[in-house]
């Protein structure tokens, strides 16, 4: 085990009606002790896994779902195949009911493949579920997804939107770094990932510290915790997080919101955009563009277009709905050229 000293703050027996802004906008990541202790599905899962899993069969829509299957070599960790040019496990249709009989099955296994169903929306696969299990996030306008899986290791992403992530059946523990960690993390591709977000490529089981020598500072700004059934994590935006799920049976539930709406789009697809058209420009090019994105983006000024009239200013004023929608799709037709 990595030896981290810093850990996450704590709020104890915290109750889900007595989340407040102070815990929605908090830069830090939080436990929550507790939070969703109350639930059915989490009641059912300190009586046994079996039961949880009749309880989820009891919302299954039957709908095919997407799984990440890999056998009992990877030992739980998700990942690129040796010279990153695919993925050590193969994704798979299932539906919910073959998921949660081979995880039943391999519950008892010596050699025990990986089965892993991430980020799968609850309303369109458990239809009722959140009638009985969720969180009173409305203000957020919030994703609401399930993870079901037996012992996994997801190595360390970010996520652009704020993440409230609880653990329902099983022990998950979670390892954290601040975003200006990225440079200590050795980050992967950005176009070919696993799961759609870049990952770190330190093994954090046996980290390899002679390829991967700055990771040590990395652990230095680490935070560690273990969630146990009913305890959630809030995990702020952009800061990056290692996941491992340590029992056989796991099902955590978690909550996505962003705080900017949503047809502003991805960051990340505009990073890539910069990636085709800025990085490979002479420096001297390069160094001008860093101006006008310093001057348009990262620092802008309101005094900067005061001398535009305000119905003239186009994308210059503030993105609303319907400007994102004619910016997409005049990028759109330029991208295609």
């Amino acid at each position: 085990m990595l030896e981290i000293n810093s850990q996450v703050k704590e709020i104890l027996n915290c109750r889900a009606d007595a989340i407040g802004p102070e815990i929605l906008n908090a830069s830090q990541p939080l436990v929550l002790r507790g939070l969703v202790a109350d639930w059915p599905i989490v009641i059912a899962a300190n009586t046994s896994a079996t039961a949880a899993s009749e309880y989820l069969h009891g919302f299954d829509s039957g709908k095919p779902l997407t799984a990440m299957v890999g056998d009992a070599a990877i030992k739980g960790r998700l990942f690129y195949n040796s010279d990153l040019s695919g993925f050590n496990f193969d994704y798979k249709r299932m539906r919910l009911a073959e998921v949660l009989a081979q995880l039943s099955q391999y519950a008892v296994a010596s050699e025990t493949p990986t089965l892993y169903v991430g980020s799968t929306n609850i309303d369109n696969w458990l239809p009722g579920f959140r009638q009985h299990n969720d969180l009173n996030l409305a203000d957020q306008n919030p994703i609401a997804s399930i993870w079901i899986g037996n012992r996994s290791r997801i190595s360390a992403h970010y996520d652009f939107p704020t993440n409230i992530a609880c653990s329902v059946a099983g022990r998950r523990r979670f390892i954290l770094f601040p975003p200006e960690q990225l440079d200590n993390l050795y980050v992967g591709p950005l176009d070919v990932t696993p799961a759609g977000q870049p990952i770190s490529l330190v093994d954090f089981s046996a980290p390899d510290y002679q390829r991967f020598p700055k990771f040590r500072q990395a652990l230095e700004s680490a935070q560690m915790v273990e969630l146990e059934p009913g305890d959630a994590i809030l995990i702020p935006s952009m800061w990056w997080h290692h996941v491992e799920a340590l029992d056989d049976f796991n099902v955590l539930v978690n909550y996505w919101w962003r705080s900017t709406p949503h047809y502003l789009g991805g960051p990340l697809n505009v990073l890539q955009h910069a990636i085709l058209g800025l990085r490979d420009l002479p420096p001297e090019q390069r160094d001008v563009w860093q101006q006008l994105f310093d001057y348009y983006i990262f620092n802008p000024q309101a005094e900067s277009v005061e001398h535009i009239p305000e119905h003239a200013r186009g994308v210059l004023n503030p993105i609303d709905a319907e400007t994102a929608k004619r910016l997409r799709s005049m990028l759109a037709q330029k991208l295609n050229h």
